[in-house]
């Protein structure tokens, strides 16, 4: 696979805690993530509700890519690039629909995703003037569409990577993985049962993709930005919302994988029971009943508990205030499109989901009391950033610096803290490995412990 290359020494360094501004304005910089990063990194594609009946698609991304999670006729799921072979055009322009065939409109140029019609998925099976323009001799074998080799159905979210020799997902996760269960997982505690709610909302915003997935990596420092939101008191019901919980959080990381969240430690206890829904009794009495049987279904089983993360290189999530996983595309070195997934449990009552349907608008989104928050920072910062004089200036990222410690019960975990850069620091570390390897055998982390690997 060819790979672009650029200097890129000097622009992040961890053990000071400084990183370039390049990052985050560079064209050059940008274009490298794109080949070296997006192309290796494991990447959400969406979640198998928005593709519930064979010959379902859904049209996603994949850093700059246009791609097609698909369900074929034989239950299969696939990630096609949305480019035809001939000229490039995209086959499927539809946001969502049905369909075995993909139709190019600009030759027409045919692909099928039936293994009944084809031995590979995405194989060329319509060529307007066949005879005449090519003599029968096309070898349609070798012009059908681009299939990811590597597709993951994870508790109902897809998964998927460009480059063959990656490593196995959940050796990608890590420990994150219990993490990403707190989102996935049913509010009883049973495994999976989310499904998409409402859609997909996608807006863009003036801003580098990487202040979205550092944001949620574990920053509580930029709390005095949602002030408005607290006083506003935008929870399900009365009180301060989403601050009535006060157990300490800390931000923990995985050093040698670049995910982090800022959240709460490993237990083997349920926290008390604390009523949220208290304007409206139905939804109450649901959340009750599905604590109760999180108590006995978990027992004294390790668990965590969480607000947000980021999941290495741009998926990030929160648990429950709301629940939902948020994607940075990136655009440009200086845009990226957001897209939000909203999650419920798959059975839970019509009014339940109808009610968490409206809290999670008012919360998140470009309408998002909080979004709207954090859209300015990074429109504001990008824009700041790209000047002749400011791109002089690093980045500061010393926030906690030399405080990390091991995570009890989680030996590739490091906590450092409330108020912390710690999980943004190895952020950042690990996209420089990215950008510098030649291929996936520079990438994987190595057998040390955490505190080693992080450098604290």
């Amino acid at each position: 696979m060819m790979r672009r290359e650029i200097d890129i020494s000097g622009l992040v360094d961890v053990e000071n805690g400084v990183v370039s501004r390049e990052l985050f304005v560079n064209s050059d910089v940008f274009d490298q993530e794109m080949e070296n990063v997006f192309t290796r990194g494991w990447l959400l594609v969406g979640h198998e509700s928005l593709i519930p009946k064979p010959n379902d698609y859904f049209v996603s991304r994949m850093g700059t890519e246009s791609v097609i999670l698909t369900r074929n006729k034989q239950g299969e799921i696939l990630v096609l690039l949305n480019s035809c072979t001939h000229r490039g055009m995209k086959v499927c322009r539809y946001d969502q629909g049905n369909s075995a065939v993909f139709t190019c409109p600009y030759h027409g140029w045919s692909f099928s995703t039936d293994r009944e019609r084809v031995s590979q998925p995405g194989a060329l099976v319509g060529v307007p003037r066949s005879e005449e323009g090519y003599g029968g001799k096309l070898d349609r074998e070798a012009w059908g569409l681009e299939r990811c080799p590597h597709v993951v159905n994870y508790k109902g979210t897809v998964w998927a990577n460009w480059d063959s020799a990656a490593m196995p997902f959940e050796d990608y996760l890590g420990d994150m993985r219990m993490f990403l269960d707190c989102v996935l997982d049913h509010r009883d505690g049973s495994a999976g049962g989310s499904e998409v709610i409402g859609g997909v909302q996608k807006w863009r915003v003036r801003s580098n993709w990487k202040l979205s997935a550092e944001n949620f990596v574990g920053d509580l420092y930029h709390e005095v930005s949602h002030q408005s939101a607290n006083l506003a008191e935008i929870g399900p019901s009365g009180g301060k919302g989403r601050r009535d919980e006060q157990r300490p959080r800390h931000a923990i990381g995985f050093p040698g994988l670049g995910h982090g969240v800022l959240g709460f430690l490993p237990h083997y206890e349920e926290p008390e029971y604390t009523a949220s829904y208290r304007n409206d009794p139905e939804v109450e009495a649901y959340y009750r009943e599905v604590y109760e049987a999180r108590v006995r279904n978990l027992g004294d089983r390790m668990r965590v508990g969480m607000t947000v993360g980021t999941i290495f290189p741009n998926m990030s999530f929160h648990a429950n205030q709301p629940r939902t996983l948020l994607l940075a595309h990136p655009i440009s070195a200086t845009e990226m499109e957001m897209w939000r997934y909203y999650l419920v449990d798959a059975n839970a009552p019509a009014k339940v989901k109808d009610m968490l349907r409206h809290y999670y608008l008012r919360y998140s989104g470009p309408a998002g009391i909080t979004e709207s928050d954090d859209m300015e920072n990074w429109t504001y910062a990008t824009a700041a950033s790209g000047g002749a004089i400011a791109r002089r200036r690093a980045y500061n990222y010393q926030l906690g610096l030399g405080k990390e410690r091991q995570v009890p019960g989680l030996p590739g975990a490091v906590q450092s803290g409330s108020y912390s850069e710690a999980n943004q620091r190895i952020f950042y570390r690990r996209w420089e490995q990215f950008m510098q390897a030649e291929d996936w055998a520079d990438l994987m982390p190595e057998p040390q412990s955490a505190a080693a690997a992080h450098g604290g």
